[in-house]
């Protein structure tokens, strides 16, 4: 059976933007990574340069096609969001990725606006988690308020001057009471999370998932053995950083020793982290328009691209 992806080395996908301009610097890079990613300017040349380069070639050919079928039906439609999402495992950098398109579109001429929004704010608060009896499965689907998130999105893409998502506090872990990020009908919209990707749920109350709002659509892969190491890499790091800040809900495992912190994130990652990843995560690449596999130093080594 012939795939419905065609491959490349990171070699052959470098070579397929030779003359498009980098705009970013190293500067810029460091200040858009990931505390545990070390991408550089060399890894955005080589893969986010000829990504770019595509995606601005997939949305004017999507602006055109709805300009002509606008003509055709003699509708008078505004411009809507092109949508972008970003999924993969906890620890694969997807936040990097995300943050890098952001800036890297936002500086194309036909594209100065573009958002990023995070599904995290759609997880239902922690007492309601509790309530629900699933606190220990956040990340989960059914963590979700899937309701909402459709919502926002569906709205979003039918080009409403306005929509506000909830705002997720990695500090206190939670939602943050009261508090809206307000979209305003961006030319672009990237939305990123671990599950974006889900197809609809037998049953539920709406026959559309938030992956049918998108145009294009990027998973982020990584072998689980290195996404664990990645995790508790970046356990570590915190533990030592954010965890120390007394709000922190993780400030019980600021005084950890290296061994107890390890141990700790190794039990965390296999507990919730791998049995989400393999139920719900990974069965999602398959519908992803682009999949990009990283290598264990955490750098993208191929490519697999959706075929039109």
């Amino acid at each position: 059976m012939r795939s419905p992806f065609v491959e490349f080395s990171r070699a052959q996908w470098s070579a397929l933007a030779e003359s498009a301009p980098l705009p970013l610097t190293a500067a810029d890079i460091a200040r858009l990574r990931a505390l545990d990613d070390p991408i550089d300017l060399s890894e955005v040349d080589a893969v986010y340069r000829p990504l770019v380069s595509l995606l601005a070639m997939y949305e004017q050919a999507t602006r055109s096609l709805h300009a002509a079928t606008s003509t055709f039906l003699r509708e008078n439609g505004g411009r809507t969001p092109y949508v972008i999402g970003v999924a993969g495992s906890v620890a694969v950098g997807k936040s990097t990725v995300s943050r890098l398109l952001r800036d890297l579109i936002g500086r194309f001429p036909n594209t100065p606006r573009v958002e990023l929004v995070t599904t995290d704010g759609f997880l239902h608060p922690n007492a309601e988690l509790e309530r629900r009896g699933i606190m220990d499965r956040k990340g989960f689907p059914e963590s979700f308020d899937r309701r909402a998130l459709l919502r926002f999105v569906q709205e979003a893409k039918s080009g409403e001057p306005e929509v506000a998502a909830p705002v997720y506090s990695h500090l206190t872990y939670d939602i943050v009471p009261g508090e809206r990020a307000i979209v305003k009908k961006p030319d672009v919209l990237i939305l990123e999370g671990l599950n974006v990707l889900q197809p609809a749920r037998q049953g539920a109350e709406s026959p559309l998932a938030v992956s049918d709002f998108f145009d294009f659509s990027i998973y982020i892969d990584a072998r689980p053995a290195d996404a664990k190491r990645w995790y508790i890499e970046r356990f570590l790091k915190l533990k030592g950083t954010a965890f120390r800040n007394p709000e922190s809900y993780f400030r019980r495992y600021a005084d950890l020793n290296e061994m107890e912190a390890r141990a700790t994130a190794s039990h965390i990652w296999d507990r919730i982290n791998a049995p989400n990843l393999a139920e719900n995560i990974a069965p999602t690449r398959g519908r992803a328009t682009l999949v990009l596999t990283k290598d264990s130093a955490h750098r993208i080594e191929s490519m697999r691209l959706r075929k039109l």
